[in-house]
C-alpha cells in the first residue's frame, strides 16, 4: 500500500511539473495573470507618430489579451534609451515595445553608439506601418521647389539646417542618401527625443527645413504651416496627394520608417503566440486602421516571422550605408 501511494505521488508531481514547464512562471494557460498589466515601451516622446500608433493599438490589444496595456514613454538618444529598457526587461510577456527602423536596427551595428543590446536581444512580433519620409520648408521659405533647395545646398554645402530625430535615425540615413544621389550636403540638427521636438524647432524657425515622415506633417500641411517639397516614395502619398515625389522631380530617393512591435528575446513560445495573435487582430481591426489613416499612417501588417525577415534585410541595407552616415554626423 505504501509503495502504491508513493508511486502515485511521484506521478502527480511529474505531471504537475510538466504542466508548469509549458508556461512562463509555471502558469500555462493562465497568462496573462488577472490584474497584471502589460507594459508597452515607446522609445520616443508623447506626440510622435510611433507613440500615437501605440496608443491606438493599446485599447484593442487590451481587449484581446484580457488585461490592461500601459504605454510607457522612454525617449532619448534616438530611441536607444527605450530600446535598452525593452531589451533588459524580463522575457515573460509583461513587457513589449514599439520598435522603429532604422533606429532599432542601426544602433547596435555601430560600436561608437555603445548600445547595450544586439539584434538578438529582440523578438519581432509584428509590423504595423510603413511611413514615407519627406522634405518640407516654411510657406514663406525662399525655396519654392525641391530643385531650388537642392541646387542652393549644392552650391553652398551645409548652408541649410534640417531636422532629424537623432543620429543614425531614418531622417539621418535619408539625408545621406540625398547627398549621395544629388550632391546636396545638408546640415543635420538632431532632436533625439523624437518628432515632436523636431517639429517645434521647425515651427519656431530654428532650422531651415524639416525632414521627417508623412504622418508627422499631415495636419501641418492642412493648417498651411509647412510646404512639402518632396516625398521619398515611389508614388505620391494618399495622405498628401498634392505633394510631388522625389522621383517625379528627377531624384531617385526613397526612404521610409517601418514601425512594429517586439519583445525581449527568450519569450516563451505559448506567450509569443498569444501576443502575436492579439497584435494581428489589433493592427488589422477596422477601427484601428481607420484611426491610423486619420493620423496619416498606412497599415502594412507583417507577421512576426515576416517582420523578422524584413528586419534582417534592413540590416544589410543599413550596414552598406553606415559609413556614409558616419561621415555625415555632426
Amino acid at each position: 500500500m505504501k509503495l502504491k501511494i508513493a508511486v502515485t505521488a511521484v506521478a502527480v508531481t511529474t505531471a504537475l511539473a510538466a504542466c508548469g514547464a509549458q508556461q512562463p512562471g509555471g502558469a500555462a494557460g493562465a497568462w496573462p495573470r488577472k490584474g497584471k498589466p502589460v507594459t508597452l515601451v515607446v522609445a520616443f516622446a508623447p506626440g510622435a507618430a510611433v507613440d500615437a500608433a501605440a496608443r491606438v493599438v493599446a485599447p484593442v490589444l487590451e481587449k484581446e489579451l484580457g488585461t490592461n496595456v500601459e504605454v510607457l514613454n522612454k525617449p532619448g538618444a534616438g530611441g536607444q534609451i527605450g530600446y535598452t529598457a525593452l531589451a533588459k526587461a524580463k522575457a515573460d510577456g509583461y513587457t513589449i515595445g514599439a520598435t522603429g527602423s532604422p533606429s532599432v536596427v542601426v544602433s547596435p551595428l555601430d560600436p561608437s553608439r555603445g548600445a547595450a543590446y544586439t539584434r538578438q536581444s529582440f523578438l519581432p512580433l509584428g509590423m504595423q506601418v510603413l511611413d514615407p519620409m519627406l522634405v518640407g520648408v516654411a510657406p514663406d521659405s525662399p525655396y519654392k521647389d525641391l530643385k531650388g533647395l537642392v541646387e542652393a545646398v549644392k552650391a553652398k554645402p551645409k548652408s541649410v539646417t534640417v531636422t532629424t530625430t537623432g543620429v543614425q535615425t531614418g531622417e539621418h540615413f535619408a539625408l545621406a542618401d540625398i547627398r549621395q544621389k544629388t550632391g546636396a550636403e545638408f546640415a543635420p540638427v538632431h532632436f533625439s527625443e523624437g518628432a515632436a521636438s523636431a517639429i517645434a524647432a521647425f515651427l519656431g524657425k530654428h532650422v531651415g527645413a524639416y525632414v521627417g515622415n508623412v504622418s508627422d506633417v499631415k495636419d501641418l500641411v492642412s493648417q498651411g504651416k509647412i510646404k512639402v517639397l518632396g516625398v521619398m516614395s515611389a508614388q505620391r502619398s494618399p495622405f498628401l496627394p498634392d505633394a510631388p515625389t522625389f522621383a517625379e522631380q528627377g531624384y531617385q530617393v526613397e526612404a521610409a520608417t517601418a514601425r512594429g512591435y517586439s519583445a525581449p528575446a527568450g519569450l516563451p513560445a505559448d506567450v509569443r503566440t498569444k501576443i502575436e495573435t492579439a497584435l494581428k487582430k489589433a493592427i488589422e481591426d477596422p477601427a484601428v486602421v481607420a484611426k491610423m489613416k486619420a493620423l496619416g499612417l498606412a497599415t502594412v501588417y507583417k507577421s512576426g516571422q515576416d517582420y523578422t525577415t524584413y528586419w534582417t534585410e534592413q540590416e544589410t541595407t543599413f550596414k552598406q550605408a553606415l559609413p556614409l552616415v558616419r561621415n555625415d554626423q555632426s
